[in-house]
């Protein structure tokens, strides 16, 4: 998912010791209580549709709005039960039945059924669609040539529902990791009143199946109450939330330290915490990057692309990062070590250019950097403009695209370089490398290599070890080719006032799953009582 970051905040490390204590799953009745929960956002535009959205943001509003066959453990992100109260596997591997439960229902009454999940997954994969997310159903049984119009009788897609309460999937091939992909939110399902809207941020309210319901909301604000007829609503503690959509001069940090705000995405200002030990940074299974587009050009060359990495500085580049990247994957336990590129070499670099055909870089078009703002990506961007510049024979432009609209203005045949903060849609090395096949609809580098493609292929066919190492592979291409330029992993940082709520778990994918969310009763001195 794409997290929109300014790239301006770098914490001074000694942020990093104040961590929140892990608190346990299980409160007793009497610690907590229904009172609500105020969390604040920074400002964005959403448009709560499940099928085309693709931020952070949205990722975790949906916890509170919509729930898949499964959802994220808060502690773990391990998938746990939801709409489906069990599931079965076949011995193969490749065929899961899920079992629905009869008392799944969306806000307005309606009972969830098979026929809602299908249904939002075939209009996902809908080759007309352009669903950012349908790459992410291609481990399903020829779900990927049904997106890609190679096969149109929706028959032939390993999707099945024997009856309402059962929906059967088969995979192409046998997938450790399928249940972690059906927690992201785009395999949730759809109410059929929606289901053909393309923005549903005109309406008062959405019909989903969460544990919460849009109550009102407007461009600052959210409030959301508990849905009542939601399957698990006894371990549903509050009974509402309002969601605040904040900038940076609104006063919201004061909000915090008043305790009129429990939980803040956000941290301007580590001087103006009053305290500090409610600053939780952790890492995340997360990158911050740029990369090149190649439609046309000479940047479809790889020589190209990787000459101009070369030419830069990458240590002062990386120096500011909390954790600086050389690779596009994070550390993940057992992948394979891949080599990115850690040095500059003026001299690999000019050779490189003279083979393509472009000595001293004569015959490069002017290269336009898109930035969103922000102190480092300014501060990148024109280090990467001095360099070529004054290296070679080219013309270097940075383009400032404020957001929203930076992530639809980066598409344009004059942007040539780009940056973003990808986070990881699950615990896997995928959830960043299929975001560079030829057919991905969130390819806005446009790279197309057969080679890659078919690695990442014959990954869907194996397990364990094999499976890391040709992925591994995979990566190696896109740095060596110079496809991607990782600048950082990126950490967590929230404000959380963990004495008032409970249930709120430091994770790498921060997600934070509203459902689990708790006030809690503050532990008293000894002698002082509550009145």
């Amino acid at each position: 998912m794409i997290r929109f970051m300014a790239h301006g905040k770098i914490l001074p490390l000694a942020v990093l010791f104040f961590l929140t204590p892990l608190l346990p799953l299980a409160q007793t009745l009497e610690e907590l209580r229904t009172e609500g929960i105020t969390v604040s956002f920074p400002k964005t535009e959403l448009t709560l549709n499940t099928i085309t959205s693709f931020t952070a943001a949205e990722a975790q509003i949906f916890t509170a709005l919509f729930e898949g066959l499964v959802s994220y453990h808060p502690f773990s992100l391990e998938p746990v039960p939801g709409v489906a109260e069990r599931w079965e596997v076949s011995p193969d591997g490749r065929k899961y039945t899920f079992y629905l439960r009869k008392n799944a229902r969306y806000w307005n009454g309606d009972q969830v059924i098979a026929s809602h999940f299908r249904d939002t997954w075939f209009t996902l994969i809908d080759p007309d669609q352009d669903a950012p997310y349908s790459f992410l159903f291609d481990i399903i049984l020829n779900a990927k040539d049904y997106r890609l119009g190679k096969l149109t009788d929706p028959l032939e897609v390993g999707i099945e529902t024997p009856n309402e309460q059962i929906l059967r999937v088969t995979l192409e091939n046998p997938a450790s990791h399928f249940l972690k992909i059906l927690c992201h939110h785009s395999f949730s399902p759809v109410h059929p009143d929606l289901l053909k809207a393309t923005r549903w941020d005109s309406s008062k309210t959405v019909p989903g199946n969460g544990p919460f319901y849009i109550f009102e909301r407007d461009s600052a604000k959210m409030k959301l109450l508990r849905n009542e007829l939601y399957w698990d609503r006894k371990r549903v503690y509050p009974e509402e939330l309002t969601i605040l959509f904040v900038e940076g001069d609104s006063g919201y940090m004061d909000d915090f330290n008043e305790g009129q705000i429990q939980w803040s995405t956000t941290l301007d200002s580590f001087d103006q915490i009053a305290d500090k030990s409610t600053i939780v940074v952790n890492p995340m299974f997360s990158t911050s990057y740029y990369f090149f587009r190649q439609s046309t050009g000479p940047l479809k060359d790889d020589r190209v692309r990787r000459a101009l990495s070369l030419l830069l500085p990458w240590e002062e580049i990386r120096s500011p990062e909390i954790t600086p990247a050389t690779t596009l994957i994070p550390r993940i336990f057992n992948y394979p070590e891949v080599e990115g590129i850690t040095r500059a070499s003026q001299e690999e670099a000019l050779e490189l250019l003279s083979d393509a055909g472009y000595p001293e870089g004569r015959g490069i078009h002017p290269i336009t950097i898109a930035i969103p703002g922000g102190e480092n990506s300014v501060r990148i961007s024109s280090l990467i403009k001095s360099v070529w510049e004054k290296t070679l024979e080219i013309e270097v432009n940075i383009r400032e695209i404020p957001y929203p609209g930076y992530y639809e203005g980066i598409k344009v045949p004059d942007i040539h370089l780009a940056t973003i903060t990808w986070i990881g849609d699950y615990a896997d090395p995928l959830t960043f490398l299929q975001l560079f096949l030829s057919d991905s609809n969130l390819n806005d580098a446009i790279y197309h290599n057969y080679e890659y493609d078919q690695l990442i292929e014959r990954s869907m066919t194996e397990t364990g070890d094999h499976r890391y190492k040709t992925l591994a592979e995979a990566e190696t291409l896109l740095l060596e080719n110079a496809v991607v330029l990782p600048i950082g992993h990126q950490t967590a940082i929230n404000l959380v006032n963990h004495v008032e709520i409970k249930g709120w778990y430091p994770n790498p994918l921060d997600i934070h799953p509203f459902k689990y969310l708790r006030r809690s009763t503050p532990e008293l001195p000894p002698g002082v009582v509550m009145r």
